[in-house]
């Protein structure tokens, strides 16, 4: 969400994106924050391919999700239509989002705020939510609590992160390179991607990190109560050790 930071093309295939992330602990965090109420309305700020908005979808609840990634999109809504759901999908911009409608829930799941590089856009998307969530409705968010030891560690060598086969029969194994700008507090990744044993490209995954005192207070001048803050989706209560910063929030 800003030219001198990015994404790669390839992290955002949908079949390399869907092959590394299939054991992810989050689904049922948030299913355990869904209204009990399933005339509720639900949306998915992020949604990717639809890892979380189908499978909450299966269980009953209308649930629409939002994504800036048109190829990330497709892959979501032929996973809906595979299982016979009708949801809603919708490429936007979350700084600029306005459906014109309130929502039970909002979640910003997976890490995705950390594609949000500058204050200001952050504040904006914050905004967005606010805007769009009904009065009494939560607001979920999660995100890596930075890990300084972690960084400076995978600065000095290049480790594997990753080997899978995906669903389309490519071999992948990636590793990673990082350097972290301590002035933006963005960390410069490098993914290095071998598909069937051959080197593929360098793809950056630049990452804004949020510092925990820092973040609690962006919720807070933006709005926002803090109801609970995890450091595990188990919810376990945040801690010094904490690999996550787990947000349920409401309007203040």
């Amino acid at each position: 969400m800003n030219s001198n930071y990015k994404v790669g093309d390839l992290i955002y295939d949908a079949n390399i994106y869907d092959g590394m992330n299939t054991h992810i602990d989050d689904l049922q965090f948030y299913k355990r924050w869904l209204p009990g109420n399933k005339a509720a309305d639900i949306l998915e700020l992020c949604c990717g391919t639809g890892r979380l908005t189908i499978p909450i979808a299966k269980d009953g609840y209308n649930i629409s999700g939002v994504d800036y990634t048109s190829s990330m999109l497709e892959q979501a809504r032929l996973k809906a239509s595979e299982a016979g759901l009708e949801i809603e999908f919708i490429e936007a911009d979350i700084r600029t989002l306005d459906l014109q409608k309130k929502y039970d829930l909002i979640f910003i799941p997976f890490n995705s705020i950390h594609h949000i590089y500058q204050n200001e856009d952050l504040f904006k998307a914050l905004d967005v939510v606010k805007s769009h969530l009904k009065d009494g409705g939560l607001f979920l968010l999660d995100c890596f609590n930075p890990n300084i030891q972690y960084i400076v560690e995978h600065e000095k060598k290049q480790i594997e992160v990753a080997d899978y086969t995906t669903k389309d029969g490519r071999e992948v194994l990636i590793k990673q390179l990082m350097r972290y700008e301590r002035k933006t507090q963005i960390n410069r990744i490098e993914w290095h991607y071998f598909i069937n044993g051959e080197f593929d490209s360098i793809q950056d995954l630049d990452m804004r990190l949020f510092f925990p005192q820092e973040l609690d207070s962006y919720l807070e001048w933006n709005g926002f109560k803090i109801i609970h803050k995890f450091g595990s989706f188990d919810e376990e209560a945040f801690c010094d050790d904490s690999e996550k910063q787990i947000f349920v929030c409401q309007k203040a």
